[in-house]
């Protein structure tokens, strides 16, 4: 398949979910099969040869692309979610958006110490909600392999909060 500009299907939504933010929806690259699998074969491709143990999906599109890219590249899939969501177990960690503060966490058996991981998520804004992810798979153990994003927001240099990461994503904002 040709190169394909995901930018065509990711819908720009002005001052959501509050005024000054430009949400990037991704809603209309999913419902498109061609570009769907397009997105999932390249942000697999970069990881196709590593032999991934477990892929780490953040709340909440985070886990659409995270289950197509463990089925893709067979393996185990992890959430980690919003505080409150998971029965069992947790380890939490709080962090702060462009907007607001939240708490995320993830099962405390989710992965093993060893486990190599791939942490995946749509949008890699300031940074903060995968700087969480990454310190509460360390405080699993788990080795981190690599970063997937499909949209990175340049401006915002929430890649100055992963320095040490292999860090790949699909469209630069």
């Amino acid at each position: 398949m040709s190169p394909i500009n995901l930018k065509r299907k990711i819908r720009n939504i002005p001052n959501f979910p509050q005024k000054g933010v430009m949400f990037r929806d991704i809603t209309p690259l999913l419902q498109d099969s061609r570009y769907f699998q397009y997105a999932i074969d390249q942000l697999a491709l970069p990881f196709r040869n590593k032999k991934i143990d477990i892929i780490v999906g953040i709340d909440a599109r985070g886990f659409i692309l995270a289950a197509a890219l463990a089925y893709k590249l067979k393996t185990g899939l992890a959430i980690i979610r919003k505080k409150g969501k998971l029965p069992f177990k947790t380890i939490a960690k709080k962090y702060s958006l462009e907007y607001a503060s939240e708490i995320i966490e993830m099962h405390q058996d989710a992965i093993k110490p060893g486990q190599k991981v791939l942490l995946i998520d749509d949008v890699l804004a300031t940074g903060g909600t995968m700087r969480a992810a990454v310190e509460i798979v360390k405080k699993l153990k788990g080795k981190i392999v690599g970063i997937g994003f499909l949209i990175i927001l340049k401006a915002l240099q929430g890649e100055n909060k992963l320095k040490g990461y292999r860090i790949n994503y699909l469209a630069e904002y």
